[in-house]
């Protein structure tokens, strides 16, 4: 089993910067794919960033240049620092993974609020 644990949301001003972090634990393998989603209210839940093993990241258009993902395989983590953030950015951020093979993510942390707002 996979747990995840995100944390660093919080509310902060048009133009700032937060990063969020995810801890997992459980049965984790550097071939695992990890991502970031958000989910808006009233919207569905969009993938923001998922970062490959080989370190291939992929993101939203919306936040290409602004957001960028890392993981540290060592300590089970995975981050998203973003930048310049934008009132329409404000969602609850979700940490989650993909077993390489798999068709979906199936492992999801419980959610870290970001607000953006002046």
């Amino acid at each position: 089993q996979v747990q995840l644990v995100e944390s660093g949301g919080g509310l902060v001003q048009p133009g700032g910067s937060l990063r969020l972090s995810c801890v997992a634990s459980g049965s984790i393998f550097s071939s695992d794919i990890l991502g970031w989603f958000r989910q808006a209210p009233g919207e569905q839940r969009e993938l923001v960033a998922g970062m490959s093993r080989g370190g291939t990241a992929n993101y939203l258009d919306s936040v290409k240049g602004r957001f960028t993902i890392s993981r540290d395989n060592a300590k089970k983590m995975v981050y998203l620092q973003m930048n310049s953030l934008k009132p329409e950015d404000t969602a609850v951020y979700y940490c989650s993974l993909r077993r390489f093979g798999a068709a979906k993510y199936d492992y999801w942390g419980q959610g870290t609020q970001v607000t953006v707002s002046s």
